[in-house]
């Protein structure tokens, strides 16, 4: 796997551009780098693994994800194919299957590939920045590695932060020469045959929902924020607690469809939230096997050959699915607990519940959302990749289509790859 290469693909007509670097860009990558084409994997982040990287464990058999990413990782690590670009995006793309022009803009890292992951960078820099990728629930240095398992395994700059050359502290602590401060913007051009957009999602933002308290009480949190929460690597080490003052959770509720299914916010079902809110339970219920855990749902959705795991997790008498509409989160001072009232839809009765812990199952926003390349692609209202109405030779993977489970996106990211393949094998004659 190499970082630094030409500006230009050596073998234009069978060379590959992924756009994106979690779960189904790096499944692409390896299953065409192994077919005998040239790879471009261009990542916004530090770092590859996406929003995979991020979680505790996959339902159903609750494994941590390096189960999955690091096998990837290891097949990546000694094959010369795979060139990736971090902290980079892609502007441009222009041409057509076989022939296509990029523009690829990347970011300074400030770090060069001199670096051992040592850490006295970090041991000196005086200034701390909100953890992004435990989204802000602690903090890093200025100088950072993204995660525990980050690939590649090398530490980069906050210059948002930084005051670079104006501190400094970082080169002189650096052994290896490995911390570049003069490095800058650059950007500069490929040529490949086929295109992957693996771009994959973000988070709704739950402070948009009033009505349920986040951002206005600390033990308000969302979905994602309590994989990181039950993570060994995460803000808490792995210890599941209350964001307000580190006790245990005692009764937990999980808000469904937390801004989804709702003209006002997301209009759509992001089909694996309730999943993931089942398998969220699970981490309750292991951190204190006396706690409880209510469920707030419209309907229980759990797709595909998954019914399996709904029951397995709704046998346990500690958890409670409750067919209601929350209508609120409030705090009660007195108690110093949070208040869930909602609407129990079967018994149309009003009903509250005391809680140490509320999460939010808020949904998945198509990272394009946040801008596009300048490329003749076709979108649909959510910014999904529309895969008919895009050009030839431009494929979507993954979450990039819409939201799909870690499996299906995997599945996908194959399917793409196969299909830019043939597109390339085509345009050759």
């Amino acid at each position: 796997m190499n970082e630094e290469i030409k500006e230009t693909g050596s073998s234009t007509h069978r060379s590959i551009l992924i756009v994106g670097g979690g779960i189904a860009g790096i499944t692409a990558a390896v299953e065409a780098a192994e077919s005998g084409y040239e790879v471009f994997i261009v990542e916004k982040e530090a770092s590859l693994g996406g929003r995979v990287a991020q979680l505790s464990k996959y339902f159903p058999k609750l494994c941590p994800p390096y189960c999955g990413l690091e096998i990837n990782f290891q097949r990546m690590r000694g094959n010369r194919r795979i060139h990736v670009y971090t902290l980079a995006e892609v502007e441009n793309i222009s041409g057509v299957p076989g022939d296509f022009d990029v523009t690829i803009k990347q970011n300074p890292r400030y770090v060069n590939d001199r670096c051992t992951g040592c850490n006295k960078c970090v041991e000196v820099c005086p200034v701390d920045r909100p953890n992004t990728f435990n989204f802000g629930m602690d903090t890093t240095k200025a100088i950072y590695l993204s995660h525990a398992m980050a690939f590649p395994r090398k530490y980069a700059i906050d210059d948002s932060v930084c005051q670079l050359t104006d501190c400094g502290k970082c080169v002189g602590a650096c052994p290896y020469g490995a911390i570049d401060l003069s490095m800058e913007t650059r950007t500069f051009p490929l040529k490949v045959g086929a295109v992957i957009m693996a771009t994959g999602w973000k988070p709704f933002d739950a402070a948009r929902i009033d009505n349920l308290g986040f951002g206005r009480y600390s033990d308000v949190i969302t979905n994602v924020m309590m994989e990181r929460l039950a993570a060994p690597d995460g803000p808490t080490g792995g210890r599941v607690v209350r964001m307000s003052d580190g006790e245990p959770v005692n009764t937990a509720v999980f808000v469904q469809c937390a801004g989804q299914r709702d003209t006002n916010y997301l209009g759509y079902c992001s089909g694996i939230c309730c999943l993931g809110s089942l398998k969220q339970a699970t981490y309750i219920r292991e951190a204190n096997e006396n706690a409880k855990v209510f469920i707030f749902y419209i309907d229980l959705r759990t797709p595909g050959t998954y019914g399996f795991f709904s029951k397995r997790v709704l046998d346990d008498p500690n958890i409670t699915a409750v067919k209601g509409k929350v209508a609120k989160v409030v705090e009660d001072p007195g108690a110093g607990k949070l208040v869930v009232e909602a609407e129990h839809i079967l018994s149309a009765e009003k009903v509250s519940v005391e809680a140490d812990l509320v999460v939010l199952a808020t949904g998945m926003v198509a990272s394009m959302s946040d801008g596009r390349p300048n490329a003749t692609i076709g979108y649909d209202a959510d910014a999904f990749v529309l895969p008919d109405e895009s050009s030839p030779g431009i494929f979507p993977a993954g979450c990039a289509r819409g939201p799909v489970d870690v499996a299906t996106a995997t599945q996908d990211a194959t399917a793409a790859a196969m299909k830019a393949m043939q597109t390339i094998h085509q345009a050759r004659g």
